[in-house]
């Protein structure tokens, strides 16, 4: 299997290490340099349909890039499109499910496919819409956020709340809800409302057992802020 390492320690690199025949899958316009004995293409990985769905999941290109050590060993680095860190995390016993734009890379034997959120969760959610990422197979996955990356385990006896533009990735296991605030005599919408108007935003309640990734950036923050920039003056 590539040996996966961060390098750097703000806005680091992904470097992988191949061994002839190996081969790695990454976002559109990871790749940053590779070595010669490297070859790079563009595939659909899991075919027409799956492409789609992983663009609606998290905003994947629909053409992954493959990177093969195709005339023997070789080194490349990746780099996410959004500032910020990486995790890589091991995928066998534990799949992960993934926010929009986090999705950097995966060694050959996992696939990220599309699964279908509750509608609640879709519409307030804010992490892919009616679809999100959902990783299966067995080897290493590379996630990105904006800012620092950071780990927090959830227990039974101590569910999370998170504001959700600071999720990255979580463990599949994890049961996921909107929880607008941490009022519990307040209904749904008032705490909604109460959300709102705090500058909190929508807040996803984890329980279960198992890991959640953040970033300690508002990833909404920095898709408005660049919207901003590259529209025209009114």
């Amino acid at each position: 299997m590539p040996t996966l390492t961060l390098t750097g320690d703000i806005d680091p690199f992904l470097h992988v290490s191949l061994r002839r025949g190996e081969s790695i899958f990454c976002e559109s316009d990871a790749m940053v340099m590779m070595e010669d004995n490297l070859d790079l293409t563009g595939q659909m990985q899991g075919g027409f349909l799956q492409s789609v769905m992983r663009r609606l999941a998290n905003g994947e290109s629909f053409f992954q890039q493959k990177i093969t050590a195709t005339r023997g060993d070789g080194d490349c680095l990746l780099s996410p499109q959004m500032p910020g860190g990486m995790q890589i995390l091991e995928v066998g016993q534990t799949q992960y499910c993934i926010s929009d734009e986090s999705y950097v890379a995966a060694t050959e034997n996992v696939n990220v496919t599309a699964q279908m959120q509750n509608i609640g969760t879709a519409i307030f959610g804010d992490n892919g819409g009616f679809f999100i990422g959902r990783s299966s197979g067995q080897g290493q996955l590379v996630v990105s956020g904006f800012g620092s990356i950071f780990t927090i385990d959830v227990t039974p006896d101590k569910p999370i709340l998170i504001d959700n533009g600071h999720v990255v990735a979580w463990d599949a296991q994890l049961h996921h809800e909107i929880s607008a605030s941490t009022n519990q005599n307040s209904g749904f919408f008032s705490n909604l409302v109460n959300s709102v108007t705090s500058g909190e935003g929508i807040i996803l309640k984890f329980s279960g057992k198992g890991k959640v990734v953040l970033c300690s950036r508002n990833r909404t923050s920095l898709f408005e802020y660049l919207a901003a920039k590259i529209r025209p003056n009114s």
